[in-house]
């Protein structure tokens, strides 16, 4: 596919990506969990099989930590120099959605307050959708 591939990829479902970048917006990444979830972007076994892996991953103390009993939680987290990031599909019990927290610090050492940010914001989110 190579990078040129990706890109023309990526306006296949309506939105840029610059490899020299490799980067995405919350907002696109949003939109990406949000074709996936609907199956608009692989079959559904290739579907399945993704979300599959997007649960009960090494590193749950984020979007999954902070949800509800009963909720589940498909997600793609992201730790990085300065960046601690989660973006997730989250399904209760009538109806799903998107949720992307991406926090940037000074480097790894305030990783702790962040992931309570993200919690934060987790917890706030799911108090209004109920």
């Amino acid at each position: 596919m190579g990078r040129s591939g990706l890109s023309e990829y990526a306006a296949s479902i309506d939105f840029t990506y610059d490899p020299e970048v490799n980067t995405l917006s919350t907002a696109d990444m949003a939109h990406v969990l949000a074709e996936l979830f609907e199956g608009r972007l692989l079959d559904q076994e290739h579907t399945e099989q993704l979300l599959s892996y997007m649960q009960d991953t090494n590193y749950e103390n984020l979007i999954p930590a902070a949800v509800p009993d009963g909720v589940t939680v498909f997600h793609k987290y992201g730790l990085l120099d300065d960046e601690l990031h989660d973006a997730a599909i989250v399904s209760m019990s009538s109806r799903s959605y998107v949720l992307v927290v991406f926090a940037k610090g000074t480097d790894l050492s305030d990783i702790p307050e962040r992931t309570v940010v993200i919690q934060d914001i987790t917890n706030a989110v799911t108090a209004a959708l109920e």
